[in-house]
């Protein structure tokens, strides 16, 4: 069996950012699917880079996937990783998998080394777009708790997105999270997204001021670029920290766990470099005592049935992320 084309299909959710998802097919009449992430304004450029690495691998066996990425990480980048290759790798990966899984008429999680559970849990990120007040944040909440979900992931801090705020709006997040705290009780965990964007001083003193709410983790207060500051944060914040989406390959994955910077990671299948590379970085997290929560801004479709695959099959896995607003769209496309 050999890889003959393959073909980009870049989606428009409706709002934010697009989705890509991508085609390979074969000579034996099998096709794969698989999906790429992307951000507003660069999907035309791994679009780009998907096109490319075709070329790269029609003519190969789907079953040479471990060579494929290997080789399009060494010979196509030229060893220089950046988020659009690296999302282009992992679409195709995921592709690959599919083409395999169904040519052996098996889930990929049974590839991958089989089941560790039945069962795997989500948390509503996207619920709580439009809301720029603690009692919007709130009213929102319990909607999205009705639905069924028993944790909630969201952004408090106002914008714009600067390294360093005021200390009204240092305040204003901790007055979301008591709100939403508020309004749906104790027994929902509430996931804290910071984005990467303060600086350690704003970091430190708003998580601080969040712990009497019992937060479930305290997402990306800085920069993982900057390992050895976000080791600093870790050190001076009494919740669990969480970073990774901003990583990609276990290469990058190293310092943090070299350096103890992290309790939790959250890498993205679309982006990391595919199935066998996010399942590999979960490996190496274990023995340092990290747990893995995948992150997912990516649709609901391919991607999460992606994530949910190594999700199921690795002993190390906490929790993993469900956009709803993305819902019904999502159910347009497939």
């Amino acid at each position: 069996m050999q890889v003959t084309a393959i073909t980009p299909f870049l989606v428009d959710p409706g709002a934010g950012k697009n989705w890509l998802f991508v085609k390979v097919d074969t000579d034996a009449g099998i096709s794969g699917w698989g999906e790429c992430y992307t951000q507003s304004d660069r999907d035309k450029s791994i679009v780009a880079h998907v096109e490319q690495l075709g070329r790269y691998l029609v003519g190969r066996d789907p079953f040479h996937i471990k060579h494929f990425t290997y080789m399009a990480y060494h010979d196509f980048a030229g060893k220089r990783g950046a988020m659009d290759v690296y999302s282009a790798i992992s679409g195709l990966e995921l592709a690959l998998w599919d083409i395999v899984g169904k040519h052996l008429g098996q889930p990929v999680y049974n590839l991958l080394g089989g089941p560790c559970r039945d069962r795997i849990r989500v948390y509503a990120n996207g619920w709580y777009g439009g809301a720029k007040t603690p009692d919007a944040y709130a009213a929102k909440a319990v909607e999205t708790v009705v639905r069924g979900f028993t944790a909630l992931k969201f952004d408090p801090f106002p914008g714009p997105w600067r390294t360093h705020i005021s200390r009204q709006a240092e305040a204003q997040a901790v007055a979301t999270v008591h709100a939403v705290r508020e309004a749906v009780g104790p027994e929902i965990d509430l996931l804290i997204e910071v984005h990467r964007r303060l600086a350690p001083i704003h970091a430190v003193r708003v998580a601080r001021e969040m712990e009497r709410f019992g937060p479930f983790w305290y997402e990306e207060p800085v920069s993982a670029r900057n390992v050895e500051m976000l080791a600093a944060c870790r050190r001076d914040i009494a919740l669990p920290i969480v970073t990774g989406e901003e990583l990609y390959t276990k290469t990058e994955f190293r310092q943090v766990f070299e350096q103890q910077a992290a309790d939790i990671i959250n890498p993205d299948v679309c982006n990391c470099g595919g199935l066998l590379e996010l399942k590999e970085i979960a490996a190496m997290a274990e023995p340092y005592g990290v747990v893995v929560s995948p992150h997912n801004y990516n649709s609901t479709t391919l991607a999460l049935a992606a994530t949910l695959q190594v999700s199921a099959c690795i002993p190390n896995f906490l929790i993993t992320e469900y956009f709803v607003n993305f819902d019904a769209r999502a159910q347009d496309v497939a």
